[in-house]
């Protein structure tokens, strides 16, 4: 049976596409080996065995983007995280490490590497990170990506691997159960705002300050503020109000928060891109000002398809939210129309794509 170890790890960028693969695996072939590496600083430490797969660490080996005195440290952690690495390939009796970025994969990469062990790569964003970048250029010719156009050598577009939940989500027959889950009100015009895994201060302090305002035009709000992340809404907005404003730290049924939304207020990660627009849920998206610019590149196909509306962190205020958000949800043709846009941009399938190209490098090495 296929022993297959799967790299990644830090956010749900990472964790989510990595998991949506395993299941698919899974699906395909239920002998097969699964094994998952990560480090101790990722979400991976929860949600990996909480999918039900195995997780060995091993030390992370965060690469300075600039020249800094934590450049000189990067050699020798970067040593003992690659044992590490061979170590429990060795262990798993690798037959492929697959590769989906973080701090965990570039010592998985050179391990698997100096191992001899077939090397996938898969990129979740449309600009390459940098051990990926690296694994393109010197460890394999088996490289994925998930939006096209990415600059990484030999790169193939397979999409975004996401859950089957997400990607078989039927959003109007899961609208009543979904509203009642997060006791919502089952016929009012509905909010969902998320900032990713770790949540978004502007995007949790632009719309919670807008609360009275939705309220008052007719609009409930779901709002996950991230799980280190605290939000006060006003006593009277949240527990008195006339409709709920709904303030979680964490949300673990994707599915029915897509389902019970009209309208999301959204950072553009490559995982919030697929599953937001597979499921046809019209967005705004605020891209994380930060980085090398992918966010924005990941939203714009949608963007461009007419499914989303991209507005930058630094304009997101109070003001705008209470000047925008209220006059699109309630335009519901205008909705309708972004849905029916946003629908098929980006592939959903990606998990079974992923997972037989996986099988085919396996077959062929073997």
């Amino acid at each position: 049976m296929p022993s297959i170890v799967l790299a990644g790890g830090g956010s749900a960028g990472h964790t989510s596409p990595l998991i949506a693969t395993a299941d698919a695996l899974r699906r395909i072939d239920p002998t097969i080996q699964i094994l998952a590496l990560g480090t101790e600083r990722g979400l991976e430490t929860r949600v990996i065995p909480e999918a039900g797969y195995r997780l060995e660490l091993i030390p992370p080996v965060p690469l300075p983007r600039k020249p800094t005195p934590a450049l000189f440290a990067v050699p020798g952690k970067m040593l003992s995280s690659v044992s590490a690495a061979r170590r429990i390939l060795d262990e798993a009796k690798a037959d492929v490490l697959v590769g989906f970025g973080g701090y965990v994969s570039t010592p998985a990469y050179v391990a698997a590497w100096r191992r001899k062990t077939p090397i996938v790569v898969h990129e979740g964003n449309a600009v390459p990170g940098i051990a990926n970048k690296f694994a393109a250029r010197y460890c394999t010719e088996h490289v994925l990506t998930s939006f096209p156009g990415s600059e990484l050598p030999h790169a193939e577009y397979v999409g975004l691997p996401i859950r089957r939940a997400i990607s078989t989500l039927d959003r109007a027959a899961l609208r009543a159960e979904a509203r009642q889950f997060f006791g919502l009100d089952p016929d009012a015009p509905t909010l969902f705002v998320t900032g990713g895994s770790q949540g978004a201060q502007r995007i949790n302090e632009s719309v919670s300050g807008a609360a009275a305002d939705l309220q008052a035009a007719g609009i409930q709000v779901l709002h996950a503020i991230g799980p280190k992340n605290t939000l006060e809404v006003p006593r009277e907005i949240a527990e008195t109000g006339p409709l709920p404003y709904v303030v979680l730290n964490y949300v673990d049924r994707m599915d029915l928060a897509y389902a019970a939304a009209d309208l999301v207020v959204c950072r553009s990660g490559a995982n919030t891109v697929t599953e937001v627009s597979g499921v046809g849920l019209p967005a705004i998206y605020v891209p994380l000002p930060i980085g090398n610019g992918e966010q924005r590149l990941n939203a714009k196909p949608v963007i461009d398809a007419g499914g989303g509306v991209l507005i930058d962190n630094a304009e997101l205020t109070v003001d705008w939210v209470r000047a925008n958000v209220p006059q699109l949800l309630l335009d519901r043709e205008r909705l309708t129309a972004m849905s029916t846009a946003a629908t098929g941009v980006i592939r959903t399938d990606a998990d079974e794509r992923l997972a037989r190209i996986i099988l085919d490098v396996v077959r062929s090495a073997s």
